[in-house]
């Protein structure tokens, strides 16, 4: 067997092809920085937040307008997790495979599930960021896309009230939501969807400016046990109050719970879970006034489908990190997904009467801004 990784790059690619055949959901949706190379495990980066544009009306003149100065704002995230998936062959189960001319067959396969373990584990990630939505439409545990495109045409609504650039806007749902999508009449007759596409391949089609994707990784948040609870503050709260104090009720809000008022069909989302007699809201906070003593209602538990601007949601990514001498490796090669964007290392180490192979990812997650993600429920 080769000292290198050099002969196995065909094998390494193949198995990329085969995961990269399955369909990607919440990694090709946002915004990904792969360039966190030398942050370690835990380690603070910071990342810059550019603000809305502006724009001016156009008068002639002999010089352009004096404008276009921008503070760039920045938050912090961290590399959260460096996972890696080992695959292991002994010296007999080498040559057996190779007198059978199938080995090279097999550590595909063997890779493909490796890939899609740890794509896995960051696709889990970025599902749990639903959380981090500011509002939510739709109703919990009802599956959407039952009878019309409402869904997605609410979900725009509420990132084009949040002022949420509308140019990148990403949907990803669950399968059941897929399903129901890819069986409502008017994107599966041409006649009414303009293309046979949905019908006949099963893709599914940009609606109201939500480039659609699917991940069966999209989670179920679990409602609080919170009831009772009233507004407690004599001169209520104005629009765009995101601290409440509350009193009378027991029981928890959790973050990322839906939470209503009385008089208020916004449904809200918990920033952070209820503390000290006060229930946080995600940004923007209220979009009309609430009265003391209204009563506040936690939401029952819900599908994350997540709806939202690319740029609202940050993965960052690099490869495990190796010391500056090398480590036992007989080999490392860095392998990019062009699909996910996705940068895995692959290891080779030279063992007693073994070969192991590791595939390794090191990555964080983060909501950089609720306004401009919204929860569409199921």
């Amino acid at each position: 067997m080769s000292n290198t990784l050099t002969n196995l790059i065909p094998v390494m690619y193949a198995a990329l092809d085969i995961v990269a055949a399955e369909p990607l959901g919440f990694i090709p949706a946002v915004e990904i920085d792969a360039k966190a190379s030398q942050a370690a495990v835990g380690q603070i980066v910071t990342t810059p937040v550019t603000p809305a544009a502006s724009t001016g009306d156009i008068v002639a003149g002999q010089l352009p307008p004096d404008d276009g100065d921008q503070n760039i704002g920045n938050t912090t995230m961290t590399i959260q997790k460096s996972k890696y998936s080992p695959i292991r062959w002994s010296g007999e189960e080498l040559k057996g495979f190779e007198q059978s001319g199938t080995y090279k067959d097999v550590l595909a396969q063997q890779l493909a599930q490796s890939f899609r373990a740890l794509r896995n584990l960051v696709e889990t990630d970025l599902a749990g960021l639903a959380v981090s939505a500011s509002r939510a439409t739709g109703t919990a545990g009802t599956t959407p896309f039952a009878t019309d495109l409402s869904d997605p045409a609410n979900l725009r609504k509420i990132l084009q009230d949040n002022g949420a650039p509308l140019s990148d806007l990403q949907l990803v749902i669950n399968t059941a939501a897929g399903a129901k999508l890819r069986t409502l009449g008017q994107l599966t007759k041409a006649n009414e969807a303009g293309t046979t596409s949905m019908r006949e391949s099963g893709i599914l089609l940009d609606i109201h400016g939500f480039k659609i994707r699917e991940s069966a990784k999209v989670g179920s948040i679990a409602a609080g046990t919170g009831a009772g609870y009233l507004v407690n503050n004599v001169a209520g709260y104005a629009i765009g109050a995101t601290a409440i104090a509350v009193d009378t009720g027991a029981g928890t809000v959790k973050a990322g719970n839906v939470v209503t008022f009385a008089g208020d069909t916004n449904k809200y989302i918990a920033a952070a879970d209820l503390a000290g007699g006060v229930l946080t809201l995600a940004a923007p906070g209220l979009l009309q006034a609430v009265a003391d003593n209204a009563a506040i209602t936690v939401g029952a538990t819900f599908t994350g489908n997540m709806g939202f601007e690319r740029a609202a949601i940050k993965l960052l990514t690099r490869t495990p990190a190796m010391p500056e001498e090398g480590d036992d490796a007989d080999d490392v090669y860095n392998l990019t997904d062009p699909f996910s964007g996705l940068t895995f290392q692959i290891a080779k180490y030279k063992l007693y009467r073994r070969i192991k192979y590791e595939v390794g990812l090191a990555w964080g997650v983060k909501a950089l801004k609720s306004e401009f993600i919204a929860d569409l429920l199921g």
